[in-house]
This record gives structure tokens, C-alpha cells and sequence, in this order.
């Protein structure tokens, strides 16, 4: 299954607040496509306050922001605030986060989690509606009631050709990529897939998924990837062994499970398992052998980095972000080059 012939996009993760704004108005006046905050010990969406008012081209948004910690209305009034500051260009990236995470780290509940994400997406957009379009707020959802909207801490409409952001869902089961295909404008793809992944499970549970879509479009894919680019051998082989150690790590955690098992690896998954529970983190990576590293990493000189994107991605993803991104002017020219290379 393929997906459209136009250029294969790249984006660029943000640091925490105040960080890499050189980066970030580089990629602006650049062929960089977007900018994306994530929730790994800082919040995702102070991040973005700079980006939103210091850009005006790059689509932002957050890959991901966890859920289930925050209210709806938290998250619609967030989005709303930085879909107006950026003038239309915010997406609202959510993603569930495994339950112990939820449960003992945030202490909220993290049961259901497929049920509780399709409650508070569909939350969201009920107050996103009455905000823009009026009348009484009135939902009613499984896990989520938002009943009551006075006009005093009501933000009002936003003047914008797209007033509603765009929603992205993190999504790695089965039973999420469905309701991501029937409830979302968008997934955020894990770093730890494959292009067979992405081709046998990924667009199979999209199509299935497009008879039952609620909202306009077909589903739009993004990727994260771990690239291992350099200037020497040297270079490369280091990012290269820093990845099967971050794909160890990974692979250790049942929900990414199934993924491993699809390449053909699925065996190694419980010794990894067991290995993390007793802390033998800097052993794992010996586990990962060199063909499943060249599933999930793309390594290569600077040069070759947009040939092998494009051919790895290429209608099966609309736009990828290197998991990695230190070397800004390097990237700017891989999406120079991809922005080029369109239809193959």
C-alpha cells in the first residue's frame, strides 16, 4: 500500500523551554517542515511557546503529550492557546503512556487505555466546539462529563481559516492504530519499527479503519527514526551502537512486544525483560543482533541520508523526525534534498 506521491516532509524534535531557538529559526527560513516537543522530564507544550511565536512557517506540535495526567479541558485550553499564538499551525500530539507510568509515576488511572483516549479525544472536541461555534457545553463520556462553560472562562473563537488543531495519536497496539484511523487526523509512529511494521500493520489497520473515520481526510503518518548520520565511519558506528542500546531498552517493554516479534526477533524480548528487572542495562544491547538493527536504525554519511529516507519511507509515511537531531545545518540539508527528490 502506498500512500501520495508529494515529497517525504522532515521534522525536528525541541528541547525543553528556552532551548535550541537558533535551531529552530534556522529551520524556519530552512526546508524543515515542523517542529516537535516531547514529554520526556519537561513539559511539552512550554516548549512550544517561543517556537509558536518566533516561527512562521513550521507546523508545531507535540509528540508526544501523555494524556490521561491532564484534564481535557487542560489539553483543549492549551492547544486552543497555541493554535492561536501560531496562527493555525499547532498540532495536539496525545499519547496514553503504559500503565505503571500512569499509575505510579503520575498516580492517575491507567486502566482502558484505548476507551479513556477515544473519551478524551472526543471531550476535546466538544469543548473546541462550543468554544468556536457557541451554545451550551454538554458532554457526557465514559470517564469524562464536561457540562458547564460560562462565558467568563470562555476563550471565544479563533479567527483562522482552520480554527480546530489538528489531533496526532500515539499508537503502537493494534486497538489504538484503529481508533487512531477512525477518531484522529494523524499518528505518531514509534521509533522502534520496521518498514514491514509499517507496510503489513500499520496501513493495514488505516484502511481498515477508513470506512468508520469522523473526521475529514485520510490519515496522516509521521515517524520518528533513529538515524545514525556522520561524517566518518567513526561517527556513524557510535550513533549506530547508542541505538541498539536505546532499541534494547525498547524491545525490554511488553507493549512494543509485537513489533520485535513481526521482524522476526520476538524471542529475544523476554531475556531483555527480565534482564531490565534486574538492572542489567548495559548487557541488553548485546542481545540485538545487527539485522534487526538495520530494520529499525538508517546509518549512513550525510550524503546518502535523504537517498535512503526516501527510499525507505517513501509512501508508506507522509513525514519523519530523526530521533537524534544535534547537527541543525546537516538536516537542513537532508530536507533540501528530500523536498527535490518527490515522486520516485
Amino acid at each position: 500500500m502506498t500512500r501520495n506521491a508529494s515529497p517525504l516532509l522532515l521534522d525536528l524534535p525541541v528541547g525543553p523551554l528556552g532551548a535550541d531557538m537558533d535551531a529552530v529559526t534556522a529551520a524556519d527560513r530552512g526546508d524543515i517542515a515542523g517542529i516537535w516537543s516531547t514529554e520526556v522530564g519537561h513539559d511539552p507544550f512550554l516548549a512550544l511557546v517561543p517556537v509558536a511565536q518566533q516561527t512562521e512557517r513550521l507546523v508545531l506540535g507535540t509528540a508526544i503529550a501523555v494524556t490521561f495526567p491532564r484534564s481535557p479541558m487542560v489539553h483543549a485550553q492549551t492547544a486552543w492557546d497555541l493554535h492561536r499564538v501560531s496562527r493555525g499551525r499547532f498540532i495536539l500530539g496525545l499519547g496514553a503512556q503504559v500503565r505503571a507510568h500512569n499509575e505510579r509515576r503520575y498516580s492517575v488511572a491507567g486502566d482502558h487505555p484505548v476507551e479513556r483516549m477515544q473519551d478524551a479525544i472526543r471531550a476535546i472536541r466538544a469543548i473546541w466546539s462550543c468554544w468556536q461555534e457557541g451554545g451550551k457545553l454538554s458532554y457526557e463520556g465514559q470517564y469524562y462529563h464536561h457540562t458547564l462553560m460560562t462565558p467568563f472562562f470562555n476563550p471565544g473563537p479563533l479567527d483562522l481559516p482552520n480554527p480546530f488543531p489538528k489531533i496526532y495519536l500515539a499508537a503502537v497496539s493494534e486497538r489504538m492504530l484503529d481508533l487512531a484511523a477512525r477518531e484522529v487526523e494523524g499518528i505518531h509512529l514509534h521509533p522502534l519499527h520496521t518498514r514491514g511494521y509499517l507496510a503489513d500493520i500499520v496501513h493495514a489497520r488505516c484502511a481498515e479503519g477508513r470506512a468508520e473515520r469522523t473526521v475529514a481526510g485520510d490519515i496522516e503518518l509521521s515517524a520518528s527514526v533513529m538515524i545514525a548520520a556522520g561524517s566518518t565511519d567513526e561517527e556513524i558506528a557510535s550513533l549506530r551502537e547508542q541505538f541498539r542500546g536505546q532499541i534494547a531498552f525498547y524491545a525490554s517493554t511488553p507493549a512494543y512486544r509485537h513489533v520485535v516479534e513481526h521482524a522476526g526477533y520476538g524471542a529475544i524480548c523476554d531475556d531483555l525483560h527480565r534482564m531490565s528487572v534486574r538492572g542489567e542495562w548495559d548487557t541488553m544491547p548485546s542481545l540485538i543482533p545487527d539485522a534487526l538493527l538495520d530494520d529499525v536504525v538508517i546509518a549512513g554519511r550525510w550524503k546518502d541520508i535523504p537517498a535512503l529516507l526516501n527510499d525507505r519511507y517513501h509512501g508508506l509515511v507522509d513525514r519523519v523526525t530523526p530521533y537524534i537531531a544535534a547537527d541543525v545545518p546537516g538536516w537542513l540539508a537532508v530536507a533540501r534534498e528530500l523536498g527535490s527528490m518527490g515522486q520516485k
